[in-house]
Order: structure tokens, then sequence, then C-alpha cells
């Protein structure tokens, strides 16, 4: 399935959704492989078979193969570690000040450039709705140079993905 083929499985109520991955598609603010890494680092975190298939169909080839690794090793770190400074900064204590004791090696070596790894971090973050690891996240890659425009445009992927899955997942359970 192509991100065309996802866009007309959206259902007319999410016309929306499909006009957003359309433009989304070829925002200019980020490289293209920042543009790429997000659609997929946002797919992989949504959880949807048919849009991971169809975001990995469309922007997998716009990536190297060391990058690809990276997007997916974005998206598997970050879900450990959303849901860990998630619970330690909501719920405080002795938690946050407590060491992590998980290994997170490759957020020193991601295999692409940091500024890169740490955008789809920001993306995945945002859809797993830490709010600690997004402020972090977005420190770094300001930081590196990135503007508050690009990270906003990861955002906007990442929301927007999430929706199309959450749509068609929908679809999906209606139908069966």
């Amino acid at each position: 399935m192509s991100l065309e083929a996802l866009r007309n499985a959206l259902p007319e109520y999410a016309k929306d959704q499909k006009l957003n991955l359309g433009s989304l598609a070829a925002e200019p603010s980020l490289t293209v492989q920042q543009r790429a890494g997000t659609f997929i680092v946002s797919a992989l975190a949504s959880r949807n078979a048919t849009v991971t298939r169809a975001i990995l169909a469309e922007f997998g080839p716009q990536l190297s193969a060391e990058a690809l690794a990276a997007a997916k090793g974005a998206a598997s770190i970050m879900g450990m570690n959303n849901i860990y400074y998630r619970f330690t900064h909501l719920v405080g204590g002795d938690y946050p000040s407590m060491p992590a004791k998980l290994r997170m090696n490759i957020m020193a070596k991601p295999g692409v450039e940091k500024a890169d790894f740490e955008l789809w971090s920001l993306a995945v973050s945002a859809i797993n709705g830490c709010g600690m690891c997004m402020e972090s996240h977005e420190k770094v890659v300001k930081h590196a140079g990135l503007t508050s425009e690009q990270v906003q445009a990861a955002v906007r992927i990442a929301s927007v993905v999430h929706a199309a899955a959450v749509t068609i997942e929908a679809e999906e359970a209606a139908a069966a």
C-alpha cells in the first residue's frame, strides 16, 4: 500500500487527514531524511499495521539502511522511555532521582545525525504523551540548530499519522 492508497482508504469524515497527509509528505522545512524518518517513527508509534505498511512502503526507500534502522530504533527506545519517564514525572516522589537502570545505548550512537534521531524521538514522545521526553528532545533539537518550524512540522506529521492510524483502526473494527 502506498501513501496515496492510505489516503484513499480514509473515509470521507477523515478528509482533513487525507489533505494533511498529502501536504506533509512534501513538508519543505524538513530534510528528506528528517521527513521520511518522522513519518516512519510516527507510524510505528501509532501501532497500526495498515498505516505502518503504507508509510514504510512510501518513505522507507527514501532512507539509507542505517537511517531506517535508526528510525526503528527511535520508535523502539522511546516506546520504553516514554512509559518510564512519564511515570517518574507524573508520580514524582523519589522516582525522578533514582537511576533508571535501563539500557539506552542507541541514543549515544543512533547511526544518523543526533539532531535527526532526537527529532524522531520527539515525534514518538508527542504520540505517547510524555511531557518530560518532549521537553528534553525539543531542547536538544533546538540546541542543534533546528527551528521551531521544523519541530512543529515533525509534531504535525506525528499527529496526522496517528490520526490516520486511529481512523483506519476504527474502520477496520467497524467492518469486522
